[in-house]
């Protein structure tokens, strides 16, 4: 047997299982095709287009926002959502690209 000697770095495999792990609902992954299409968007922007609870969608958004997916602006009394890093959305591309899914 040959012997394979592969150098991996730990904390770039804990970090990308960390935003799947937080990404990894069908809501979260409308929200970041969202994002990436309009740059920015209110929770009601995005409740109109998702179509689900305010609650539901501000729990997800708390959630994503937490762990460093996306970030808030506040302007007056509306607070806008937005994308950290936007290579997120080329795993959820690579996903859709997929022929079994």
């Amino acid at each position: 047997m040959s012997s394979l000697k592969v150098r991996v770095d730990q904390k770039k495999l804990e970090r990308a299982a960390y935003v799947l792990k937080c990404v990894a609902h069908p809501i979260r992954i409308g929200i970041i095709d969202l994002l990436e299409q309009r740059a920015r968007l209110t929770v009601s922007e995005l409740q109109d287009v998702l179509q689900v609870e305010q609650s539901l969608l501000s729990h997800h958004l708390t959630n994503m926002r937490d762990k460093g997916v996306v970030e808030t602006k506040r302007e007056g009394k509306n607070m806008y959502y937005s994308l950290t890093d936007h290579t997120i959305t080329n795993i959820i591309a690579c996903i859709n690209g997929c022929r079994t899914f």
